[in-house]
């Protein structure tokens, strides 16, 4: 049930209660999941199979709207175990199947239920595969998705609202998820048995500054015996530096790294000069990289998904990734002093780096794997290793 029309004098199909209206005007119609209304954001896809709660509610989708490429999306219901964080996350999804009853034992209900709880706007119906055909050609557009019991819409209005969206270069978006007020994490990873764990005897305490931080890279530090501090993404080194931690973590987020940086940059700057142990993810990744001197771009149309093959140049091991950036760190402007250690199989960009002689690192994609395979869990590790160095 989608269509596509430039000239937006396309008549509805009579059952369409939803459309996607693209900034050049081309228009998709489906049928409104969620609540009625309307969204505006950059149009993404996403690859991954399974885990889109994982992704729904990852912060570092805020500003987008999110189109599933996997067909059936919704298949398994909600939980509230899955939820990578409470706050903002994606601005909405686009789905190609209706959403049907759940089939999954740990299911709490319909994904549908889900959406609306949560003030989510998404449309079903949509041939997800032309539309990626389009991001994939032409880059993330700008798109709204309006959502009308009545079909009634003002496809012209639409298009200039999506047009009109200023899109995420030069948006600081971290501002906007990252926590007001420092806290303390101690949840641990997830049992089959038991749930989630509590780590209740830390022998390192870590600061984690909160960009658009995942759940469960907290979980991940936990479940290596840290006791983690969370402060927001505006937190001065000063005040990083009272909590005496042992080591020092940088986390994912959305929006672009050199308008977060603005304020970040510095801060990390001086984390990096500490000599503290440092590990980045994703934003913190491309922030870590602006703070040593390198320089980040925007991406044709990103990485997002759970199938990334990656090369870590250390150890000439393949992993495959979850990942989900729309930014990148610029190869040739990594200064002297900073060394590449991952690389990415797809495209060949800059998937990691160090700095010669400090315990310093960071990688672009997401270790914790939620959703995603587990092959990247040794960061985590390495990172605690440094540590202990440290120590």
């Amino acid at each position: 049930m989608s269509y596509s029309n430039k000239s937006l004098d396309l008549s509805a199909p009579r059952t369409a209660t939803a459309v996607l209206v693209l900034g050049d005007g081309t228009v998709f119609h489906g049928m409104g999941i969620g609540v009625e209304g309307e969204t505006v954001g950059e149009v993404c896809f996403n690859t991954s199979m399974t885990g889109y709660q994982e992704s729904l509610t990852d912060p570092s989708f805020a500003g987008q709207l999110i189109t599933f490429t996997f067909p059936h999306i919704g298949n398994v219901g909600f939980n509230d175990e899955d939820i990578e964080t409470t706050g903002q996350a994606a601005n909405g999804l686009i789905v190609r199947a209706d959403v049907t009853d759940p089939a999954n034992w740990r299911a709490a209900g319909h994904l549908d239920t889900w959406l609306k709880a949560r003030n989510l706007t998404g449309i079903s119906g949509v041939d997800t595969r032309r539309l990626t055909h389009i991001i994939r050609k032409s880059g993330a557009p700008n798109g709204i998705i309006a959502f009308q019991k009545d079909g009634k819409f003002d496809l012209e209005d639409l298009q200039k609202k999506a047009a009109a969206w200023p899109g995420l270069e030069g948006m600081d978006l971290a501002i906007q998820v990252s926590c007001k007020e420092p806290y303390e994490w101690r949840e641990t990873n997830w049992n089959i048995a038991a749930g989630f764990g509590e780590q209740t005897a830390p022998t390192r305490h870590i600061v984690a500054v909160d960009y658009g931080v995942k759940r469960n890279i907290l979980r991940c530090l936990a479940n290596l015996g840290c006791k983690v501090t969370v402060v927001p993404a505006t937190t001065s080194y000063e005040e990083i530096a009272a909590y005496n931690p042992d080591g020092i973590f940088l986390a994912n987020g959305p929006g672009d790294p050199a308008a977060t940086g603005e304020y970040a940059v510095p801060v990390i700057r001086q984390c990096v000069d500490s000599g503290t142990p440092t590990f980045g993810i994703c934003l913190g990744h491309q922030m870590l990289a602006l703070a040593l001197g390198a320089e980040t771009t925007k991406m044709h149309q990103g990485h997002r998904g759970a199938n990334q093959p990656v090369k870590d140049l250390t150890t000439g091991k393949v992993e495959i990734t979850s990942q989900n950036h729309g930014f990148v760190v610029t190869r040739d402007s990594l200064p002297d002093g900073v060394t590449e250690t991952h690389t990415s199989l797809f495209d060949g960009v800059v998937e990691g780096l160090s700095v010669d002689g400090k315990p310093v690192f960071s990688v672009q994609y997401h270790p914790e794997a939620s959703p995603g395979p587990q092959d990247s869990h040794y960061l985590f590790q390495r990172f605690i290793d440094l540590v202990d160095a440290h120590a």
